[in-house]
């Protein structure tokens, strides 16, 4: 039986090989026919890139049979997108190119698919590396926050997570690289361990997204994707470092990366952040905000005709200091260094990609390791300097296919596993017990182009989880008595989604989306029995999944120089879980409250308009979200509804400067007047920021500058999302900064 499968993949190797395609051509200028050398060629799904010489002329060889999408690049003009159907050889494409750079989509994946933001169903945001260091933040999350929609729930400058369309926490998923992320997100003060550094973009799905990613994406997904390897014989470097004067904050890192000419690729990065307390308006210190990481990255692979296969490993060091009263008593410094009460985080991740192209059909499979520790250090007051320590460990496993019915069909299916477990170490305070859970879930993806205007996307996906949780002590305690009794339960979930785009002229397009998603009761929902804070709190083991549904309803509008987005929603959450007080106390007095369920539904809308001619661009948008649950108790953790704009003037060469930007933006939020129940209202606030941006081009060498200015005002105002504003303390002040970076 071996002999038999190893002959048939031989076979099938062979056919892929036998069945390699050259794609080659010129690039010009649309206007004037004038060759054009160094542009960039990327083609993602094969993560292969090319740039034309002298003469315009690009070339790619070894290339499988497909479907591929591919993008033409070039500083002062407008990116240009083609999906070309490979099949036989060689192909030629030639491009023109428009000079002056036009308002354009981008090609996503975490649709399902590559696939350009316009087929899709479900609107997938992308925000570039270039957008990322725009946003002038020493934190991951508040930079993807300038996306309307799109909050964060915050503890000062280190402690971020993610808020999408009113839903937190549990309720949203963060994948790197497209695996789901485990770093014990049930609660605001335990952030994603990610970095900036080193990624080529974000792509975040608003809405649900139980269909393509199982548990949890009820809310959406964010979607962290790594630099692309450089062109084929090329090897670069590049190093920045970024000052930030409220926090006297450094962020640095230093990356290398080469693809060889026998498709080779190998990446590698490091860096640090370094962060001493932060300054509300006024210059008053919030103690203990503090926050020091440290990253390295590696990536390596080989790219054939026949598939690819990479390996990534990333480590990450996180030391955050919490701004709670325990600590405020005890800071009388500002330094970097981390003394009392902070997390100190680790985490390993390890994963293998890989896909298979046969014919026109391409096979993935995917492995993926992540090993989690979280340290809770306390002070010489408390009994033991490491109040908690545990350990995840999670492992992933993923087989997908895509087969191309058609040139206009596709149909994606797959099989997705998990397996976590939790283990607590040598600390007294068992957050979390020890437990392990299990996943696994079957899915199927059906896209066809039914017409020139018309996209339909269908699928369906059943989920199994089972949870263990054995008999144990509560706590780590040597004497200790209290046991919590073993849990043994399992989950099962059918999720579906429909969608539509359907272009009613070359400039007009709308799309409609209803979706199912689901996620089961976490952990600490279900067995929590302790006190947290000033509460005792108490899991509920009676809990069922939370599921919702949400119909989506956008328009998108473009021109060559103006875009128009609107889009609407409205998810009614079933069995919506939250934590609510009861008339019980605890044995010590404390106040308890106790995890619960009830109907819910959240509304909403984003709006925006983009215009960019010549030198001047300029982007203004509105969110809207209200959240309600079937009691007409306020949900918690919703967002003011804000107003961003931003005004830029962009010229590619002024005197010895290129790529000069000058940037002015402003925050509008409108009071929150509608808090939950732990919650108090929040006023509105008004931000002011700036920044310059330009490079300089010395030989073969470039070294970008950046100057910012960060809430210019000095303003003295709370974000609700803020969880310091019940300690009286305000938001990050005045924040001036330079950011230098060096390209080889």
């Amino acid at each position: 039986m071996r002999k038999i499968i190893f002959f048939i993949f031989i076979l099938l190797l062979n056919h892929s090989l036998l069945a390699q395609i050259s794609l080659s051509g010129i690039v010009t200028d649309k206007n004037t026919g004038e060759k054009l050398p160094g542009v960039n060629i990327y083609i993602p799904e094969l993560q292969k890139g090319s740039i034309t010489n002298d003469k315009g002329y690009y070339q790619f060889k070894h290339l499988p049979k497909g479907n591929f999408k591919i993008q033409y690049s070039f500083v002062g003009y407008s990116k240009i997108i083609k999906t070309v159907n490979i099949t036989q050889n060689p192909v030629v494409l030639d491009i023109a190119m428009q000079e002056e750079s036009i308002l354009a989509e981008e090609i996503v994946v975490s649709g399902g698919s590559y696939s350009t933001q316009h087929e899709n169903a479900i609107k997938i945001e992308s925000l570039s590396a270039e957008k990322l260091k725009m946003a002038d933040s020493p934190s991951f999350i508040e930079a993807i926050a300038q996306i309307p929609g799109v909050d964060m729930i915050s503890k000062g400058s280190g402690i971020a997570t993610p808020v999408i369309r009113g839903l937190s926490l549990s309720n949203v998923l963060m994948l790197n690289n497209g695996v789901r992320m485990e770093n014990f997100q049930f609660s605001e003060n335990h952030p994603f361990m990610v970095n900036e550094a080193g990624v080529d973009r974000v792509e975040i799905i608003k809405g649900p997204a139980s269909l393509l990613y199982g548990s949890d994406a009820v809310g959406g997904v964010i979607n962290i994707i790594d630099e692309k390897p450089p062109v084929n014989g090329k090897l670069n470097t590049d190093a920045g470092i970024n000052y930030f004067a409220n926090t006297q904050g450094v962020n640095a890192d230093i990356g290398l990366k080469a693809s060889t000419k026998n498709d080779w690729f190998w990446m590698v990065r490091s860096g640090i952040k370094k962060h001493a307390d932060y300054y509300q308006a006024e210059e008053k210190q919030v103690p203990n905000s503090r926050f020091n990481t440290a990253f390295f990255k590696i990536n390596t692979g080989i790219n054939k005709s026949y598939g690819k296969f990479a390996i990534r490993y990333n480590f990450d060091r996180m030391k955050l200091g919490l701004t709670i009263p325990p600590a405020i008593e005890l800071i009388n410094d500002n330094e970097y260094e981390n003394k009392v009460w902070y997390q100190d985080l680790t985490n390993h991740f390890l994963a293998s990609n890989n896909s298979l192209f046969v014919k026109q059909t391409k096979f993935e499979f995917n492995l993926a390791f992540q090993q989690n520790n979280r340290k809770l250090l306390g002070s010489e007051l408390t009994p033991v300097f490491t109040l908690v320590n545990m350990q995840l460990n999670t492992f992933n496993y993923e087989l997908k296919s895509y087969f191309n019915l058609s040139s206009k069909i596709e149909l994606i299916t797959g099989f997705h596993g998990m397996y976590q477990q939790n283990t607590n170490n040598n600390a007294p305070d068992h957050v979390l017990p020890d437990y392990t859970m299990k996943d696994a879930s079957l899915y199927a993806l059906f896209k066809h182009e039914a017409s020139k205007k018309l996209n339909i996307q269908f699928g369906l996906r059943y989920d199994w989880r089972f949870i263990d949780v054995p008999r144990q002590l509560k706590t780590g305690e040597p004497n200790e008595t209290d046991y919590l009794q073993n849990l043994n339960t399992d989950y099962g979930n059918l999720n579906g989604s429909f969608g539509t785009t359907y272009h009613l002229s070359k400039q007009l397009l709308l799309r409609a989306n209803i979706a199912t998603a689901y996620r089961t009761p976490n952990i600490a929902e279900l067995t929590q029995d302790g006190a947290h804070g000033n509460r005792y709190e108490q899991g509920n083991r009676n809990l069922v999944a939370q599921k919702s549904i949400e119909t989506d309803l956008s328009m998108h509008y473009h021109t060559k120089h103006f875009i128009f987005d609107i889009a609407g929603f409205y998810n009614q959450i079933n069995d919506y879980i939250y934590l609510a007080p009861t008339s019980d106390t605890s044995l010590t007095g404390l106040k308890i409250y106790r995890y619960t369920q009830n109907n819910a539904h959240i509304l909403g809308m984003e709006t925006g308009i983009a215009y960019q001619k010549s030198y001047f661009a300029s982007k203004i948008s509105y969110a809207y979200v209200r959240g309600v649950q079937e009691n007409n108790e306020n949900l918690p953790f919703i967002p003011q509804n804000k107003i961003n704009m931003n005004l830029d003037f962009n010229k590619t060469d002024i005197a010895y400067f290129n790529n000069v930007k000058f940037r002015v933006s402003v925050v509008y939020a409108f009071a929150q007047t509608q808090p939950a129940m732990f919650e108090t209202e929040t006023p509105d606030y008004f931000v002011l920021n700036s920044s310059l941006n330009f490079s300089v081009k010395m030989k073969k060498q470039v070294v970008s500058f950046k100057i910012f200015v960060n809430n210019i005002l000095d303003k003295q105002y709370f974000d609700h999302l803020s969880t310091l504003k019940d300690l009286g303390y305000y938001n990050i002040g005045r924040n001036t900064g330079i950011a230098i970076r060096y390209f080889l």
